[in-house]
């Protein structure tokens, strides 16, 4: 399911992934568990993954598009962390493109509707247009997607 709410520049995506929500939770914030699947798209490889999972904490991602070389860096800083539940961070794009600089806010919710099944529900709020909701849904759709495909294999 996704969703757009243009008056709020608010994205909404989620998906279920085969996987308890700590498994979930940890693949999402472990270094090397994301350099296996964080990608919008499966032509794109993870570069750097940097997590220092602590309020206050940073983060960095960077995903290089393999048919253009093109790298696509994305930072922040946790602002809450409540395992296995819920994270929230900021999130800016690096470089020079129209949206660098700018900072937005992404909330990842982690439920465990049965066992070994979890749905993570991204809310990424803040985005300053409709060219930059679109992407990031589509972003977040295709970072999903790797996840599922990929497993959580083991996060720990």
């Amino acid at each position: 399911m996704s969703d757009v709410d243009v008056d709020t520049g608010t994205v909404r995506v989620e998906r279920t992934i085969d996987a308890p929500a700590e498994a979930v939770f940890d693949a999402w914030t472990n270094p090397e568990v994301l350099r296996r699947w964080w990608k919008a798209a499966p032509h794109h490889e993870v570069a750097v993954a940097d997590v220092d999972l602590r309020v206050g904490g940073g983060w960095r991602l960077a995903m290089r598009n393999a048919d253009s070389g093109e790298d696509l860096v994305v930072f922040g800083t946790y602002r809450e962390i409540s395992r296995p539940d819920r994270l929230v961070y900021s999130w800016i794009w690096e470089g020079t493109g129209p949206y660098a600089g700018h900072e937005s806010e992404v909330v990842v919710t982690f439920q465990e509707d049965e066992p070994g099944r979890t749905t993570v529900a991204i809310e990424h709020a803040g985005l300053l247009d409709e060219t930059s909701r679109a992407n990031h849904r589509r972003g977040w759709i295709g970072v999903l997607g790797q996840l599922a495909e990929v497993g959580v294999g083991a996060a720990r």
